[in-house]
């Protein structure tokens, strides 16, 4: 079950021991079929952008990691209730301290691949945000944080090569999770 109310306040907020508030987040990845002959299936990546909350580009689901959750269901949780996706969260793809650009404060960032493997017709902010699927290059252009995109191509990179990116995801996704 899927919560339709996304969470609130910063009283269960995780801060580094700098102080900086820890964000996490999902690049939400499928593959697109493009053409099939009878020996062989192509297939093209294509990641799920959001629009920012204030209309000013876009980006990938990422939000506040709270006391009551590993980093891996607060990234699922985030990516639900922003975009409305569930899959299988994968191994991280690094750490990432960045300087918000409406606060004067350094956050500390996390991010992971997550596979989609169901797309909801309703979510938390469904009335807020807009979602499109596109391909990993032009989702880099739309992309309006420099540290997202380097996450991205870190993505791109991993699934170029199928027997490491497999090796990772036997260590470390976990499955899908619902949320109440």
């Amino acid at each position: 079950m899927v919560a339709l109310v996304s969470r609130t306040g910063r009283h269960l907020q995780r801060y580094n021991e700098k102080g900086r508030r820890q964000v996490v987040g999902c690049i939400p990845y499928r593959y697109k079929p493009t053409k099939q002959t009878s020996y062989e299936k192509e297939e093209e990546l294509e990641v799920l952008v959001i629009s920012s909350q204030k209309g000013k580009g876009m980006l990938f689901p990422k939000g506040g990691w709270e006391t009551d959750e590993s980093i891996r269901e607060a990234a699922l949780r985030e990516t639900v209730e922003e975009a409305g996706v569930l899959g299988v969260v994968e191994g991280g793809l690094g750490k990432w301290s960045f300087k918000s650009k409406s606060h004067d404060t350094y956050y500390e960032g996390y991010m992971f691949p997550l596979l989609v493997k169901e797309q909801l017709d309703v979510w938390p902010e469904k009335n807020l945000r807009q979602r499109i699927w596109m391909g990993a290059k032009e989702a880099r252009e739309a992309c309006q944080y420099w540290w997202m995109k380097e996450a991205l191509d870190r993505l791109v990179k991993r699934l170029a090569s199928p027997q490491k990116h497999e090796a990772e995801g036997q260590e470390e996704a976990v499955g899908i999770c619902s949320l109440s």
